[in-house]
């Protein structure tokens, strides 16, 4: 679970609408003292975060506005002095402590309130009371909250690796949080990499999180409608678990601090189908050739693979391309299902004529030899298994 959170929820017209709108910082940083979250908010996240089967949690610690949510001796523009008048940071550690999920601290290295904030590109000067600044507070993040599990940096505009010193920065990290992970956003490769709103595997097994959106908007935007279906975040599930990589999902809270109904029934029924079919996903993170299926597609565990079927066909389910003789096929409940198999083409029989589950049902396979699946262009089947 991703979790942004900030002045931003006030306006409610996503978390760029300081730099979107030009709202002056004068103006803008009135929200500080506004801001009346109600305590505790992070309860909430977390007992969703594990009903919806997330394993951690990443929050925003300071957004590229420059408002810090956790008590600082470098600002006194934080949680604890201004409008909340408490660290909010550590409401969310407590919070994600309670039901043992790991935890991640987003910080976004620009930031728009800070006078050094864009001026560090080109003032000796600045730059380096802005760079002192910036590693102070995230010295302040991996000390005073106990362990931590991921530092997930973000926009490392204006400054290049160099500028923001990230090797020093992260050598800082890994002194104060030894097994701590860091992403690649400070302008180095560290631990994992972070596509955002794709999901795309990093090369060479290099680890890797797909960070998404439950509608259009990371802040909480009650005028974006556009809300993903619980169905699309199963297909996301499988589409990172194929890839060998992880989903962070977003949820953006209102300004009091409640989950938006529409991202919370998402997650709940995620989680109630990931209660099911979780070893699909959680398990089956091998690597397997496969391409394109109208409907659905693989997941694998060694010579078990797992078909996601997300658009039922009716009585009758063919898959293509398969290049493994089938042992055995069975619903992920332990069902038996009929199967005829001839060169590369699968048929499953006698099925249910409605869907067993709506989001997807999954289709356990043994099969031997290196999982594949392979089609190509041509209509020609290609060579008996």
């Amino acid at each position: 679970m991703f979790i942004h959170w900030g002045l931003y929820a006030q306006l409610g017209r996503q978390e760029w609408v300081m730099n979107r709108e030009r709202i002056p910082v004068d103006e803008y940083e009135k929200l500080a003292d506004t801001w009346k979250p109600k305590p505790m908010a992070a309860r909430d996240w977390a007992k969703l975060a594990k009903e919806a089967g997330c394993r951690y949690m990443v929050m925003t610690t300071k957004h590229h506005e420059g408002f810090c949510l956790f008590d600082s001796e470098l600002t006194d523009y934080n949680a604890a002095k201004c409008g909340p008048g408490r660290d909010l940071v550590a409401e969310y550690v407590e919070a994600a402590r309670e039901q043992d999920l790991r935890i991640g601290f987003y910080y976004s290295l620009m930031d728009w309130h800070h006078p050094d904030g864009a001026r560090c590109a080109k003032d000796e000067d600045a730059r380096r009371r802005f760079v002192d600044y910036t590693h102070g507070l995230v010295r302040e993040l991996c000390t005073n909250y106990g362990k931590l599990d991921i530092m997930w940096y973000d926009m490392n505009w204006p400054l290049d690796v160099e500028g923001w010193e990230s090797e020093k920065m992260n050598a800082m990290v890994r002194e104060l949080q030894p097994e701590i992970i860091i992403n690649n956003r400070s302008g180095l490769p560290e631990d994992f990499g972070t596509p955002e709103q794709h999901i795309t595997a990093e090369e060479g097994n290099r680890m890797w999180e797909a960070c998404m959106t439950t509608n259009d908007s990371w802040g909480y935007t009650p005028i974006d409608k556009n809300w993903k279906t619980a169905g699309e975040v199963v297909g996301m599930l499988r589409q990172v678990a194929a890839g060998g990589g992880n989903l962070l999902l977003n949820i953006g809270p209102t300004p009091e601090g409640d989950v938006p109904p529409e991202t919370a029934a998402i997650f709940q029924q995620v989680g109630k189908w990931l209660a099911k079919y979780g070893p699909t996903i959680y398990d089956a993170t091998d690597p397997m050739p496969q391409e394109y299926l109208t409907t659905g597609a693989f997941t694998r565990k060694g010579q078990t693979i797992y078909f996601h079927c997300n658009r039922w066909p009716g009585k009758e389910l063919a898959i293509g391309g398969l290049r493994n003789e089938v042992l055995a096929a069975r619903f992920f409940d332990g069902k038996q299902i009929e199967f005829t198999q001839q060169a590369d083409r699968l048929v499953l029989h006698s099925l249910p004529a409605e869907a067993p589950d709506p989001l997807a049902t999954v289709i356990e396979l043994e099969v031997s030899g290196e999982p594949r699946q392979e089609l190509g262009a041509g209509c020609v089947l290609l060579d008996e298994i």
